[in-house]
């Protein structure tokens, strides 16, 4: 044995043991007083919490329902997670913002929310039910939404991320019934951020609300404030391997939308939305499922879009509003477009005027399905499917969206619609349902060569090298098994 090797075995047997993760409880029943924090003597509050645990720990809450403003803040380089005890069973509802992440006296940095059921307490709440922020001078950053149910906002939108926030995770999620003329996701001014695995509708009905039909877009990627903040146009925003369905809102927004507010600078630029599936099962219609304004370098790709989609453009609008500067440079690569119904009457609305000619936008190898009826051509749009030279336009053998089940939260059953006992469950639902292709179907291993594959597909399995199917579920071959399973 040499000496170095010996030395490398006395390092390992000799380092001191990883510590054990400190677990600390927070109940509705609990005081916040010092010498809390236990089973025995729960705190009663999670801001409490996080201004008294070590880095690295986990703060268990209780079932029950929490009522009013909760103060996430603190300052963690290993993180701390604050995790319903029991999944979507600790309610946490407020009047008002119920969850503010920010912090005017120092900087917010490490921590996880997970497993909780939020929303706004009712009618008359203050605006929006999260909100992640950069604080005055102060920086807010590694924050992570995991596994919760964002709901019934009665002001303004569910989440809203802005001002110079960054390294923003939002996972696993379930977002329903925003209000008005806002979002479920307002991500403005911030630096990358990322969305995934997700699931967005809307159903007011299930809340006991009525339909209001003027609810904005789903996600929305911005810049509202110039150069207020350090960002001057929000960057590296990754939406996907996410699930869109039952559109409630008003006719001019749609699911995905990047830039809104007209302003001269560039709003999103270095965007990706890839691996998603978008299904129009509503009779509502809208704008288009997805959207580009006053924005650059945004890529969609490996998405699929299907169902009979009333909407102005089956696709995408692209357009400048106010004083946005041309388009430049967006890529729709390897997507599925697929209206089983033939309603398909306009993809793009796309005019010469918005788009730039020195970064042109481009469609690569997509898939168009019009349910075997002529595709729709406009001489007026730029982007037409007669422009993709590699498309395919055979019948893509994908799924019927008949009978379509939002998976709202049951709560006095405690599962979601559809019997599914969590997020994850109904998720892969729909994503089985309405995603995956037939054998046979014109998407598989049609990808072309190159560029524009992401590495895994929407449940997050891995695409082969070369060969990939297009559209957002990789169903595998012989090679790897079907679905790589």
């Amino acid at each position: 044995m040499t000496r170095a090797t010996l030395l490398s075995l006395l390092l390992v047997f000799c380092a001191p043991a990883a510590l054990a993760q400190q677990t600390f409880h927070v109940a509705t029943t609990g005081i916040d007083t010092p010498a809390g924090g236990t089973t025995a003597a729960p705190w009663a509050t999670i801001t409490y919490a996080l201004d008294r645990v070590p880095d690295g720990s986990l703060i268990l809450v209780a079932p029950g329902t929490y009522t009013g403003r909760i103060r996430i803040r603190g300052q963690f380089a290993q993180g701390v997670t604050v995790r319903s005890a029991v999944p979507y069973q600790a309610r946490l509802r407020a009047a008002e913002t119920v969850l503010t992440i920010y912090n005017d006296n120092a900087d917010i940095e490490g921590i996880t929310i997970e497993g909780f059921d939020i929303a706004h307490s009712g009618p008359g709440a203050g605006a929006l039910v999260v909100q992640i922020q950069d604080g005055f001078n102060r920086e807010t950053r590694r924050i992570t939404l995991r596994d919760n149910i964002l709901h019934d906002s009665h002001n303004n939108d569910i989440l809203k991320i802005n001002n110079g926030a960054s390294q923003i995770l939002v996972a696993g999620n379930l977002f329903y019934n925003q209000q008005g003329s806002d979002e479920h996701i307002d991500i403005n001014s911030v630096d990358d951020v990322i969305v995934e695995d997700n699931v967005f509708f809307n159903d007011f009905a299930a809340s006991g609300r009525p339909v209001p039909n003027d609810t904005a877009s789903f996600v929305v990627v911005k810049d509202s404030n110039g150069s207020d903040d350090e960002y001057l146009g929000a960057r590296n925003v990754v939406i996907r391997r996410n699930v869109f369905l039952n559109w409630q809102g008003s006719i001019g927004s749609g699911f995905v939308l990047f830039g809104e507010d007209g302003t001269a600078n560039f709003e999103a630029f270095d965007g990706l939305v890839e691996n998603n599936l978008l299904i129009g099962n509503s009779a509502n219609t809208m704008r288009s499922p997805l959207g580009v304004k006053g924005s650059r370098d945004i890529v969609f790709r490996h998405n699929t879009v299907l169902g009979d989609l009333p909407a102005n453009a089956y696709a995408t609008r692209i357009n400048r509003e106010g004083a946005n500067p041309p388009i430049e440079a967006i890529r729709f690569a390897h997507n599925a477009f697929a209206d089983p119904t033939g309603t398909m009457t306009d993809f793009s609305d796309t005019l010469p005027a918005d788009l730039s000619t020195t970064r042109p936008s481009q469609l690569v190898r997509n898939a168009y399905w019009n349910g075997g009826a002529v595709l729709p051509f406009d001489a007026g749009d730029v982007l037409n499917i007669t422009n993709d030279a590699q498309r395919i336009e055979t019948d893509p053998r994908l799924p019927s969206v008949a009978d379509v089940q939002t998976p709202h939260w049951q709560s006095a059953q405690n599962q979601f619609a559809g019997g599914h006992a969590t997020i994850r469950e109904a998720f892969v639902a729909l994503v089985e349902a309405y995603a995956r292709p037939a054998a046979g179907s014109a998407l598989l291993d049609a990808a072309a060569p190159g560029g524009d594959v992401p590495a895994d597909d929407i449940l997050g399995r891995q695409r082969p090298a070369s060969g990939a199917d297009l559209g957002a579920y990789e169903l595998g071959d012989g090679l790897f098994g079907d679905g790589f399973e």
